[in-house]
This record gives C-alpha cells, sequence and structure tokens, in this order.
C-alpha cells in the first residue's frame, strides 16, 4: 500500500467512523445522552409530523395597519399645513380612509397640492369642503408586506429565543395574511404558548399625573371629565385579575420600548423576579432627560395599556432600569422573551388549531424507515447482480453516503420531517448514479484494451465532471426549494442538499478509495465488472 491510499484510508475510515458515532447517537434515550459526556446532548431532531404537537394558523389583521398608516399620514399632512397656518380637521374612519374637513374655501387648492406630494394617497370621494382620500393600491401592498415581514420577524424571534423559546418550532408566512406556527413536542405549555404569540408587546413608559386605587375613585376626582390628551390605565394583579390601582397618563408616550436593546430576568434583594432592560444609546439619552427633569414623579411602566409597575423616580436613569410586578419567574422569564422580540405592529389572532398525536408520527417514522430499508437493499442486490465485485465496492460506497448523510443532518441538529425521510429514500436512490456511471467508463475502457490500473484511474477521470454537472444543477434546485419553499418543502430540500454533497463525496472519494485497496500493489489482469 503506498503512503498516498495510507494517509487517504485513515482519513476517509476516521471521517465515516465520526458520523457513524453521531447516527448511532440518535438510537440512545435522549436521558441517556444527557446524563453522558460520551453522547452527544442534541442530535436528530423531529419536527412535528414526526414528534405530535401543535399546528396553528394565526390570522394578522392588516387592517389595523392600513389605518395606522393613514394616522401617521394624517398627523404630516396637519403639521404640514399648520405651518402655513391652514385649520384643517382631519380623522380615520371605520372605512381606513383619511377624513378631512376644510375650514374656509381658499385653502382648499394649498390642501390638494400638500396631498398630492405625499405620493401615497388617491382621492375617493367629495362633499364640498369634505375630503375623503384612501391609500394607493401600491402603498397598500407596501404596507401589508412591511407588516407581515415586521409580524414574521417578532413571532419567529419570540418562539425561537434562546434562552425561554420553543426549540425545533416552524414560523412561516401562509397566503397574504396569516402565519404558520408549528411547535413540536408531547408536553407544551398551550397557555404559555398563545401568550409569546397573542401578546402585542407594546411597551410603553409615561409619567404619572394622578394615581388612585381604582378607576372609579380616579375619574370622580374630575366631574367635568379628563383633558382629552390625558388616558387612565390600570394596574391588574397577575394571579387574581383584580385592580389594584389606577393612573392617570398623557395618551402619548414619553418613550417607548422601540428603544429596548436587551431585557433579562433578575432577582432583588427579597429574591423575587424583575425584569431588568437596557436602552439603546439614543433611548438612554431620552430616558435620562425624562427622569432628570421628573425627579420625585412616578412613572409608570406599561405594556399592552396594562402598568406592570409605576415606581418613584429618584434620580437620574439612562440606559438601565426595571420591571417590578406580582409575577412569577416564569412569568418574568416570558416578559424579557416579549420585550427582546419587540412589540407587533398589529394584533393576531389564532384562527385554527389542530394538534397532532405522537402516535401518527411514530407510524410515520416507521414506515419511512421500512422504505429507507426495502430502497437501500434493493440497490445492494442490482449492484451485486450487474457489476458482481465492483457492486460490492458500490453497496460499502453506500452504506457510508448514508452514514455520513445521517451523521451531518444530526451534526447540525437539523429537523427532520416527513418530506426529509422522502429526501433521504430519494437521496439513497440516486446515489448509486454515480457509481453507474464511473463503471460504465471503466468498462469502455477494459473494452478498448486498457490495463485494469489504467481503466480505473481514466474512468474517475472521465466521469468526474459528468458527475459534478448532474449533482450541481440537482443541488441548485434544491437550494431554490429551500430558499422559497415552506416548512415541509425545506425539510425534503435541506436532506437532498446534503444528500448530493454526501453522494458526490462517497461516489468519487470512497470508492475509488476501495479500488485502490483492492487493487493493492498485486498485479491485477481482470476486474470483476
Amino acid at each position: 500500500m503506498s503512503g498516498g491510499v495510507a494517509w487517504r484510508s485513515v482519513f476517509v475510515g476516521a471521517l465515516v467512523a465520526l458520523f457513524a458515532f453521531l447516527t448511532a447517537a440518535n438510537f440512545v434515550p435522549k436521558e441517556q445522552r444527557v446524563a453522558s459526556a460520551f453522547w452527544p446532548d442534541e442530535g436528530l431532531r423531529m419536527g412535528l409530523d414526526l414528534r405530535g404537537g401543535i399546528h396553528w394558523v394565526v390570522g394578522v389583521d392588516l387592517g389595523q395597519a392600513i389605518a395606522r398608516e393613514l394616522e401617521f399620514v394624517r398627523k404630516s399632512i396637519q403639521e404640514r399645513l399648520g405651518k402655513d397656518g391652514i385649520v384643517l380637521e382631519a380623522n380615520v374612519d371605520e372605512q381606513s380612509q383619511l377624513v378631512l374637513r376644510i375650514a374656509r374655501e381658499e385653502d382648499r387648492k394649498k390642501v390638494l397640492d400638500v396631498l398630492d406630494e405625499t405620493n401615497v394617497l388617491e382621492s375617493v370621494g367629495s362633499d364640498g369642503l369634505e375630503l375623503r382620500y384612501g391609500l394607493t393600491e401600491s402603498w397598500t401592498q407596501d404596507v401589508r408586506e412591511r407588516t407581515m415581514s415586521q409580524v414574521l420577524e417578532v413571532l419567529r424571534r419570540r418562539i425561537d429565543d434562546p434562552q425561554r423559546g420553543i426549540p425545533d418550532s416552524v414560523v412561516t408566512r401562509q397566503g397574504d395574511d396569516r402565519v404558520l406556527v408549528q411547535i413540536p413536542g408531547e408536553e407544551i405549555d398551550r397557555e404559555r404558548a398563545r401568550t409569546l404569540l397573542k401578546s402585542t408587546g407594546f411597551l410603553e413608559f409615561k409619567i404619572v399625573v394622578d394615581a388612585d386605587a381604582s378607576e372609579e375613585t380616579l375619574r370622580a376626582r374630575y366631574p367635568d371629565g379628563l383633558d382629552p390628551a390625558m388616558a387612565v390605565v390600570k394596574q391588574v394583579d397577575q394571579e387574581s385579575g383584580a385592580e389594584v390601582g389606577a393612573y392617570l397618563v398623557p395618551k402619548v408616550a414619553d418613550i417607548t420600548g422601540d428603544y429596548l436593546e436587551d431585557a433579562r430576568v433578575q432577582f432583588d434583594q427579597q429574591q423575587r423576579p424583575i425584569v431588568e432592560f437596557t436602552f439603546s444609546p439614543e433611548g438612554g439619552q431620552l430616558f435620562e432627560a425624562l427622569t432628570e427633569k421628573n425627579r420625585g414623579k412616578q412613572l409608570a411602566i406599561i405594556l399592552d395599556e396594562n402598568v406592570y409597575s409605576a415606581p418613584a423616580i429618584r434620580a437620574r436613569i439612562s440606559t438601565r432600569g426595571m420591571i417590578e410586578g406580582r409575577f412569577t419567574a416564569d412569568e418574568a422569564a416570558d416578559l424579557a422573551v416579549i420585550l427582546r422580540a419587540g412589540s407587533l405592529s398589529v394584533p393576531v389572532v389564532i384562527e385554527e388549531e389542530r394538534t397532532v398525536g405522537p402516535g401518527l408520527g411514530q407510524d410515520s417514522i416507521s414506515k419511512g424507515a421500512l422504505a429507507s430499508g426495502i430502497g437501500l437493499i434493493a440497490v445492494l442486490v442490482f449492484g451485486f447482480v450487474y457489476y458482481k465485485v465492483s457492486g460490492v465496492i458500490a453497496g460499502i460506497s453506500l452504506v457510508a453516503n448514508l452514514l455520513l448523510l445521517l451523521g451531518l443532518i444530526s451534526l447540525f441538529e437539523a429537523t427532520l420531517t416527513m418530506p426529509g425521510i422522502a429526501g433521504l429514500v430519494l437521496t439513497i436512490g440516486m446515489a448509486v448514479d454515480a457509481n453507474v456511471l464511473v463503471f460504465e467508463r471503466i468498462r469502455e475502457e477494459l473494452r478498448s484494451g486498457r490495463s485494469v490500473r489504467a481503466s480505473v484511474a481514466t474512468g474517475f477521470e472521465k466521469a468526474t465532471w459528468t458527475v459534478l454537472d448532474a449533482n450541481i444543477t440537482t443541488l441548485i434546485t434544491a437550494i431554490i426549494l429551500f430558499e422559497y419553499g415552506t416548512g415541509p418543502i425545506k425539510g425534503f430540500a435541506v436532506t437532498l442538499s446534503v444528500g448530493i454533497v454526501t453522494s458526490v463525496f462517497a461516489a468519487l472519494v470512497v470508492s475509488r478509495l476501495l479500488f485502490d485497496l483492492y487493487l493493492g500493489n498485486r498485479n491485477v489482469s481482470t476486474l470483476s465488472i
């Protein structure tokens, strides 16, 4: 055996052994893997269709996104016209139309010019000095797309949060205004998962103008009604749901959670859970100015219109603060997840809920394993019968390919789904194609009268580019499927892509090494092929 073949044997043998170990680890109970340093903690993960779990279709209220965009346009128009001394009454109605009422006829032209300059509004009717406008079709579509992208990103960050999230979950878009959420696992805290999904997560910091034990007693102090710029927010006990306080605060927040950079669970001196948060540099400057100006006053920390705490400002605060509340450690942890992930720009609602039982998943796994086994045996038998000794080499290469494939998927902790098993079966069927191309080239060289060693070397050399060309085109297709497909399609694309890479390696590297080992230093005049 030459030195080059020896080193290749060591390298390939070690590589296959490593991935065989990673593959075998999947058949060791998880409790033993966690308890032992010898086995990896994680491995091949099962998707919803194999492991069971929850399937949710979440609807996104895009109508509110349109209304909020119109509200933003309304404010900018009124500010622009206000600088020119033009008084304009404007509001967004229930049909998501911007209604403007001009006070004077001579201001009409100026108002129309400003409306045209926005480039996002189109007239839907007018009645004297009352104008009605809606968003243009192109801008409406842009708002919808931006909203869906933001909702997807926030939900993914919440569900996949590394500290408190739910691993192996799938969050992907479905249609124009829905999000598909799949959470695998038999023991799932459904209420906690619903909270992570449905909480808007809109955090506000407002200076307290007045406070009392209840909203009723607070409003009783103002018999003439509240200032239109003020609002009452309540503090509700998280466990009992009882009202424990009411606060009079400005409608417009002094600072919002948009400036948050991080949020973590900590414990105070009495070992009660609190949530510490950190602002961005810009947010820190705003928060510092706010607390410096309002020392001695209460600062209401409001999440989704519920006051979590209203501490008194005793000193200037810059980038760090805390939220104290009557919540458990788990509730504090979930609150930190919601704050880290950011707020949803519009409400979402669970429109469809299905439960996938683990029994159905186990049946799929068993049938998938049976199909893979039958496919592997059929390919091996074909190779042995048609290519004889060379077929044995192809069979060993195919088994090595399967170990490499499963080991790689386990190494990267990929999630295996039923379509992924289909990709695995397809890979087994396709894997022998490269060996067939090489073997037919070797046969041609032998028929032309060349020696066995020269035929093997030339056969691999000439078939290499053909094998690469065929597999690279398939790999490109798999990458496109992964990029644009949804959950099940992605699962198929992952196993197909990894299988293509391992198949090429097994056919061109492992098979060639096995031929070199078989031929050795002997003077071979014939080859069983």
